[in-house]
């Protein structure tokens, strides 16, 4: 007896089921949506040196350097002794950092750029607070403080060594 094989006949008439994918889309547009509002990305313009930096040293205008250390904060013009403010119970002294910008800026009022410099170490919170600092200052006028520019075109580098290891 020989049995005759049976081939199953498919149906090729079937739907395919998306709700799933339907559901998951409804519910990720709006999402993604929403959390796009809240993922910009602040964006602060920098400069860099250039190459004719050789060129600006020999310059008679300000070149404002505040040289970030791990025990303090030197605020100098380019190849002038800096002033040195101290950390504060082991935190930097912002309150000074910004009496000693404000200073300059009153002594150089058209001056916009300035040079932060960081040793390797130095966290970036500190970096930002520090740039912070530079860009913007309080002035107290008639009673009221008042937010000014005082040198909003920061280039950052690398903070020199200090001689003798200190």
């Amino acid at each position: 007896m020989m049995r005759r094989l049976r081939s199953r006949k498919r149906d090729s008439n079937t739907e395919l089921n998306i709700t799933a994918y339907i559901n998951l889309v409804v519910i990720l547009v709006p999402f993604l949506l929403v959390t796009a509002v809240f993922s910009r990305i602040a964006i602060m313009e920098l400069t860099l040196p250039g190459t004719n930096a050789a060129n600006e040293s020999q310059d008679a205008r300000l070149h404002l350097e505040i040289t970030v250390r791990s025990d303090r904060i030197e605020v100098a013009d380019r190849g002038n002794a800096p002033i040195v403010i101290a950390n504060r119970n082991g935190a930097y002294n912002f309150g000074s950092l910004s009496d000693v910008v404000k200073a300059v800026k009153t002594r150089f009022p058209a001056e916009t750029s300035a040079t932060v410099l960081l040793e390797p170490d130095i966290p970036y919170e500190t970096m930002i607070h520090v740039m912070d600092v530079v860009r913007i200052g309080t002035v107290v006028q008639a009673a009221t403080p008042i937010k000014v520019e005082m040198f909003p075109e920061i280039s950052i580098g690398d903070a020199p060594s200090v001689p003798g290891g200190a």
